[in-house]
């Protein structure tokens, strides 16, 4: 039951993160140990960086759709 509710708290979490457009970076490790083993991991600090860039746009302005 316990393995349960911690599997459940986790889905939940990632959830959350999901909604404010935070992916979660364990979930990023963990496929690219198993789908592109040959590539790089990015660190905590460059994958964050990489999804706000992603999601918010970089210094060059506003994109169009």
């Amino acid at each position: 039951m316990f393995n349960d509710l911690s599997r459940l708290g986790k889905y939940l979490g990632q959830a959350a993160r999901l909604m404010v457009g935070m992916p979660d970076y364990d979930t990023y490790v963990e496929h690219m140990q198993n789908k592109h083993p040959d590539q790089p991991v990015m660190s905590y600090e460059v994958f964050f960086r990489e999804r706000q860039e992603a999601r918010y746009g970089s210094k060059a302005g506003p994109k169009c759709c």
